[in-house]
């Protein structure tokens, strides 16, 4: 079984807290996905045979490009593959991008789930995100989206200069009154050289503080939970049957094939585990889209190790204590920092796995260094 992600990286314009490759130059579309089908073609070996469960279009925002766009792009992919016959394709989208009009050319066009980038409902959260709609269209949109789309996901960014605990909690309560299928809540992270990150170095913006952001997550998990939201991964919750399989799949550390400019593939075999990632630039990908690779690197037992440790943590599967033992040369310590963790409220054990609490998410980056290096 395989996933497929397509990275479109065209957007209107750049949000204030955006480090993601994406161009604004609306002119090149068309000969992207000249580019697209002909990466495609040249990797249909790696396709041949294959099963695909899952398909994500990401970005940059997919929902910017014409829609018959991605309708023949995934003609293209099923003649070298079998979709099953649950497939899961996927859109990423802004408000912003999707009239009735559209959102019906989707369903037509075969995408099965929409993860809408609301972001907030908050008006003022939405100027400092440099976001281009507004806390009505995010209302709206999503209303349209549940009626027309087996699975809708809303994403929200907790931590905006300016937001206390009381703002958070009204961006909560207005997604759950939609009652959306998944909830993908982050926290903002300012990433060096974006617009956001300018203002703040200048004294412009101030972002919470640490005990501000962590009160948000907690009050975030116990809403989700007394609404009926499986928290399956850090930042992710979902109703049943609901969790977003290419991300779950990625995260399990599971095959997958990415296309398009920056975009990632992990493939696997019985003895070997090797992660490629194409270039990031649009001018060169259109140029010699069939060598869009540039970085390849095969995963070594330790890098294999380390990989397992920390998704494993992230998400509510749970992880082998046996595992993590033999695994490490520092297993006795491993075990001890397991106790430890266990006493402080963090590690759940059950049946010879470990899970994080919800408290325990809160350092889930921390608690898996300590489990990997002592």
């Amino acid at each position: 079984m395989l996933t497929l992600y397509v990275h479109i990286p065209f957007c209107k314009a750049r949000c204030s807290y955006c480090d993601f490759y994406l161009v604004t130059q609306k002119e090149h579309i068309s000969a992207f996905f000249r580019a697209l089908s002909t990466e495609t073609a040249a990797r249909s070996a790696e396709l041949q045979g294959q099963r695909i469960s899952a398909i994500h279009f990401g970005g940059g925002t997919p929902s910017f490009v014409p829609v018959h766009f991605l309708s023949e792009w995934l003609e293209e992919v099923a003649a070298h593959c079998t979709f099953t016959s649950d497939i899961e394709i996927a859109l990423e989208a802004n408000p912003e991008d999707l009239s009735a009009e559209t959102m019906d050319e989707l369903c037509a066009a075969g995408i099965t789930r929409i993860s809408l980038g609301v972001q907030s409902f908050i008006a003022e959260k939405l100027k400092i995100l440099g976001r281009k709609h507004t806390a009505t269209e995010s209302q709206q949109v999503t209303a349209g989206a549940l009626k027309r789309f087996g699975s809708v996901s809303l994403d929200l960014i907790c931590g905006v200069p300016g937001e206390d605990l009381a703002m958070w909690d009204a961006d909560l309560q207005a997604a759950l009154s939609l009652r959306p299928r998944h909830l993908s809540l982050y926290m903002l992270s300012v990433e060096p050289k974006t617009m956001l990150h300018r203002k703040i170095t200048k004294g412009m913006l101030t972002v919470p503080d640490d005990a501000v952001q962590a009160a948000c997550y907690e009050e975030a998990l116990r809403k989700m939970a007394c609404h009926g939201y499986s928290h399956y991964e850090v930042s992710n919750f979902c109703l049943p049957g609901h969790h977003s399989r290419y991300n779950l799949a990625s995260w399990m550390r599971e095959p997958y094939l990415g296309f398009g400019p920056s975009a990632h593939s992990f493939l696997v075999t019985e003895e070997r585990e090797i992660r490629t990632a194409n270039v990031s630039s649009l001018t060169r990908y259109i140029a010699v889209p069939e060598d869009a690779v540039v970085f390849r690197e095969e995963l070594s037992a330790e890098e294999r190790f380390t990989e397992k440790v920390f998704l494993s943590l992230r998400i509510n599967i749970g992880l082998d204590v046996e595992f993590l033992r033999k695994e490490n040369k520092l297993g006795d310590l491993v075990l001890k920092s397991i106790d430890q963790f266990t006493e402080r409220g963090w590690i759940l054990q059950h049946a010879g796995l470990i899970y994080l609490t919800d408290k325990g998410f809160l350092f889930a980056d921390f608690i898996a260094e300590a489990l990997i290096f002592g």
